[in-house]
């Protein structure tokens, strides 16, 4: 049986109307092999919240320029819980100062992806999807 590809959700919640990265971003994990799904910009929380659930995804991956990542990444992972959808994971990435780290990953965020390149960005999320592969085949 094949393995299923990883499944992403890249989102840009909220007023930020640049979404030149996150659309880099998401060309290059779908030429890594990864079922991509662009939210395209100003998605509200709830909308992000409820085309990750509404799709199964396996992680989101949240694009921010205009400061708000700490309050709304927050806010979208209280809302996945909420929903029983703990288990997707989320990333953050784009213009986060250095500083912000260390809250990002005390709310759950497992990866910061600021001022990465693009090949570290990819090999990031080819990790994930190892992980979950062994993950899915212990559980058999």
């Amino acid at each position: 049986m094949a393995k299923r590809p990883l499944k992403v959700l890249i989102g840009k919640p909220g007023l930020d109307g640049h979404d030149r990265g996150a659309k880099i971003v998401s060309r290059a994990l779908m030429d890594a092999g990864m079922e991509v799904i662009y939210s395209g910009l100003h998605c509200s929380l709830d909308n992000l919240v409820n085309m990750a659930v509404d799709e199964d995804v396996d992680i989101v991956g949240l694009s921010f320029l205009n400061g708000a990542h700490i309050s709304q990444t927050k806010k979208i992972i209280n809302m996945l819980c909420e929903r029983g959808a703990a288990d997707i994971a989320v990333a953050v990435g784009g213009n986060i100062p250095l500083a912000d780290f260390e809250e990002l990953e005390k709310i759950g965020v497992i990866e910061v992806l600021a001022n990465t390149p693009l090949s570290e960005v990819v090999a990031f999320f080819v990790s994930v999807a190892e992980k979950r592969e062994v993950s899915e085949a212990s559980n058999k």
